[in-house]
């Protein structure tokens, strides 16, 4: 079954959530997704927020810096929202934009590293374990939360790059891939992630989470352009058009592999509301579930 969901974009300010959260319950959207991009607003506040505001609306944050964040931290936050609203939450950890990881003097020398050691402490911390450990960038001394999620706490993972992808399939329970990936984008996503669980022995399901950059309206056409013009990295692909446009984008994003298509608009986007409606009305009943 594939899951479809819009993000509510960081350049929105953050009043702009309440009406947008229970605007998407309303419409019956499957999940609404949230960023911590630096300097704009905290994903751990905002998902707070709006979980508390709605009543069954699944919330994702994709994804918190791990550079920004210390383990014990993040897993304290995480169990927080898992106990107050059960399976209503989806985290995901990253590396973090690096120009901004130097603008708070948290760069890591190996973000790669950083990230390894930051998913095993948190999935053991958030499945109940107490966690020691002298790592290069983590450090906990019999650290053990005292109110762990009651049942599963998945810890997804940004990943872009092949070595990024290969530890998201070892040590992560599932992945986020960024806008502007296309089907084939997807393909070689799976099988990075795949080579990774074969190397850790993983048998168990890991969601892949992909972000298409939409736009519908006289307009859209122009604005995906912008948009994606000004990517660096990634297959450009996105989609303007009518519904029918969009739901075959999202189907094609599915037939590669993804299990979660959320539709992005674009930092223009005239009218949240009226994008995640769209999203919820009209795209999501015209793909195959």
């Amino acid at each position: 079954m594939t899951t479809v969901g819009a993000v509510f974009r960081p350049q929105n300010a953050p009043e702009r959530l309440r009406p947008v959260a229970r605007g998407a319950e309303a419409a019956g959207l499957d999940e609404l997704w949230l960023w911590e991009d630096c300097f704009l607003e905290s994903g751990i506040a905002s998902a707070a927020a709006a979980l508390a505001w709605t009543e069954r609306l699944r919330v994702g944050v994709g994804l918190l810096p791990v550079p920004l964040r210390n383990a014990a931290l993040t897993a304290m936050e995480a169990a927080t929202l898992h106990r107050l609203f059960p399976g209503r939450v989806t985290l995901a950890v990253g590396h973090g934009v690096q120009e901004w990881m130097g603008q708070v003097g948290a760069r890591a020398e190996s973000p790669l590293t950083l990230l390894r050691e930051h998913l095993a402490a948190l999935r053991a911390l958030l499945g109940g374990e107490s966690v020691s450990t002298d790592g290069r960038y983590v450090r906990l001394d019999a650290v053990a939360l005292d109110y762990p999620p009651h049942g599963a706490a998945p810890v997804l993972s940004g990943a872009t790059g092949p070595r990024t992808l290969r530890l998201s399939g070892e040590a992560a329970d599932g992945s986020v891939l960024v806008a502007g990936t296309g089907p084939h984008g997807v393909r070689r996503a799976r099988e990075l992630i795949d080579e990774g669980r074969t190397a850790a022995g993983r048998a168990d399901a890991h969601r892949v989470v992909v972000y298409l950059l939409a736009a519908t309206g006289p307009d859209a056409a122009e604005r995906l352009r912008g948009e994606l013009a000004a990517k660096k990295d990634g297959e450009a692909f996105g989609v303007a058009g009518d519904v029918a446009a969009v739901a075959d984008a999202v189907e094609r994003l599915a037939e590669a592999g993804a299990d979660s298509v959320i539709l992005e608009p674009t930092a223009d986007e005239p009218d949240t509301e009226a994008f995640v409606r769209f999203t919820a009305e009209r795209v999501r009943p015209l793909v195959a579930r």
